[in-house]
């Protein structure tokens, strides 16, 4: 079992050295530790009826030891990934399986141009990867300003959005910048949150 990570002494340390703590717990669960976690994270997600009655949910390729929610793809939704184009991310529908994907800029698997795409007003739920989130919601990535662009779209504003990311590494402190925008709810292992406003 991985060691839960202990806190940086100085909560705000720069976000990079946060960055390689979380994500090197994360990356030292077993294959079977971390497919439990994500076992129990799909069921708290799967269980909600907000998540129920989203008919088009964005989601994603998990990537170095992020919560995986590929046994997600088999319910009945219209599921869509992103992929990266420039600066910005747009979204694709696929079929609920991850054949016909391609390995992208950043190594992670992602649909092809040809696909599909999903616009805002069609997406009723987006699935956000993180590393860590603050109690409040704020959502530390890894740094490329992907999501904090999507999000900052008027287009995309209204579209709830989860953050997931394992409990170990939720409801931690981190400094955030006037650019984060916080998530709607954080979904761990241990359950489904909405931060307070």
């Amino acid at each position: 079992m991985a060691i839960i990570p202990k806190p940086i002494e100085d909560s705000f340390a720069p976000k990079a050295a946060l960055r390689r703590q979380y994500l090197q717990w994360r990356e030292q669960l077993s294959e079977a530790e971390w497919q439990e976690r994500s076992h129990r994270l799909c069921q708290h997600l799967s269980a909600h009826p907000q998540f129920q009655a989203a008919t088009t949910i964005l989601t994603y390729v998990p990537h170095r030891r992020e919560p995986d929610l590929r046994p997600l793809w088999r319910l009945p939704k219209r599921w869509g990934l992103p992929r990266v184009v420039g600066k910005r991310l747009v979204w694709h529908e696929f079929a609920g399986h991850a054949s016909g994907l391609e390995i992208g800029r950043y190594g992670i698997l992602e649909p092809a141009a040809d696909w599909p795409t999903i616009e805002p007003t069609t997406a009723d739920l987006c699935l956000v990867p993180a590393i860590a989130c603050d109690r409040h919601g704020y959502r530390l990535g890894y740094g490329a300003g992907f999501f904090d662009r999507l999000f900052a779209d008027p287009q995309w504003q209204s579209i709830p959005r989860w953050g997931i990311v394992f409990a170990a590494t939720d409801q931690v402190t981190f400094p955030v910048d006037a650019w984060d925008s916080p998530l709607t709810a954080v979904c761990s292992e241990e359950g489904l949150r909405f931060p307070p406003a």
